[in-house]
């Protein structure tokens, strides 16, 4: 059976989150992850299936091997043959969707965008993920503090940049708002840039890979002479956590320790993140607890199905290219080794003993 969905503007949502949603009718739910190679998306996968299943609906949820698009793109047009009442889609690639959700809106099947913006489609019917770009003004900002740049008396520091994959839309916002905040520093040279690589298209890496990271920066290292012995690196801006992992190895390499470490920023709080915070190897991470964000995607879903208003709180900042999608917005926050034990730990999202 299909559900008829009522796009409704709401300013402010309130999301009990203490407990699963409930729905008065059960749905099939498609959930498609992208790749089960990062922590972070079998966790939303398994976050995602456990509270459906808990509402009492049936789940089929799929990963696209290693970020394989036709994988995707095969695992979604037999979602949609198989007549799935509702998709939940965290896509590899925000613009590869296009012509297989045409099969979804010609069945009027409702799709949830999840955490990444599927992009060039009008089968969106919703949005849900983190406040991006408040993601990428805490990176900047904490830099700002962590570095004195509005101290008179601060000399100027050096600084290297690190973005996602360009294909992740994601990265407009955690790049762009990152750079809005650093971006004066730049002008001023209060930051300097040595490489010269300032723009997105420059400082992006390929599928949020480690290993090309860990490349990138062996080469600037290289190529600009960083190093404890070398030219002084302050910082070094990194949008999530994969990418801050190859950035750490290309600097523990080149003989950085904990008494020397350039400020290093991550996202999601992986845990070999979490284990180089606590050893003086990375700086902060932005937490984004996605156990918050499958709750409140399983509210609208359930919203969805059983034909109720669903619950956005934004309505104006992510166009797709087809129009603005309803979207729902989780708050992030910052975590450095100061606070990881009551954030982490204590909140139960990872057991003390899982990290190193």
């Amino acid at each position: 059976m299909k559900f008829k969905t009522t796009l409704t503007t709401i300013a402010c949502a309130v999301l009990a989150c203490t407990a699963f949603s409930s729905t008065a009718n059960a749905a099939k739910i498609g959930v498609s992850m992208p790749t089960q190679s990062l922590q972070r998306w079998n966790q939303d996968g398994h976050n995602l299936k456990e509270q459906l299943e808990a509402s009492g609906h049936e789940v089929e949820l799929l990963y696209a091997g290693d970020n394989d698009i036709p994988t995707q793109l095969n695992q979604i047009e037999n979602m949609i043959a198989g007549d799935c009442d509702v998709l939940v889609i965290a896509p590899i690639d925000g613009g590869s969707l296009t012509a297989v959700l045409k099969g979804a809106k010609d069945k009027k099947i409702p799709v949830v965008s999840y955490d990444r913006l599927i992009m060039n489609s009008n089968a969106i019917s919703y949005y849900a993920t983190f406040d991006n770009y408040k993601v990428g003004q805490i990176q900047g900002n904490y830099i700002v503090d962590a570095l004195k740049l509005n101290d008179d008396a601060t000399p100027a520091k050096n600084i290297e940049l690190f973005t996602g994959s360009i294909d992740d839309n994601n990265v407009n916002f955690f790049f762009g708002g990152a750079i809005d905040v650093l971006q004066p520093y730049l002008d001023s040279g209060k930051l300097v840039c040595k490489s010269g690589q300032t723009k997105k298209e420059q400082v992006a890496t390929l599928n949020w890979s480690t290993e090309e990271a860990q490349k990138r920066m062996e080469n600037l290292i290289s190529s600009n002479g960083y190093g404890p012995d070398g030219t002084k690196l302050d910082v070094v801006l990194s949008s999530n956590d994969s990418v801050a992992n190859g950035i750490t190895n290309a600097l523990v390499n080149a003989g950085y320790d904990a008494s020397n470490f350039p400020v290093l920023t991550g996202q999601d709080c992986d845990k070999p993140s979490v284990t180089n915070m606590k050893r003086g190897l990375q700086t902060m991470s932005v937490f984004k607890d996605t156990r918050d964000l499958a709750k409140q995607v399983v509210v609208m879903v359930n919203a969805i199905v059983d034909g109720k208003e669903v619950p956005v709180n934004d309505t104006t900042t992510y166009n797709n290219g087809t129009g603005v999608i309803p979207s729902y917005l989780c708050s992030p926050i910052v975590v450095t080794k100061d606070n990881l034990k009551e954030v982490l730990f204590d909140s139960g999202y990872y057991k003390e003993s899982e990290i190193k």
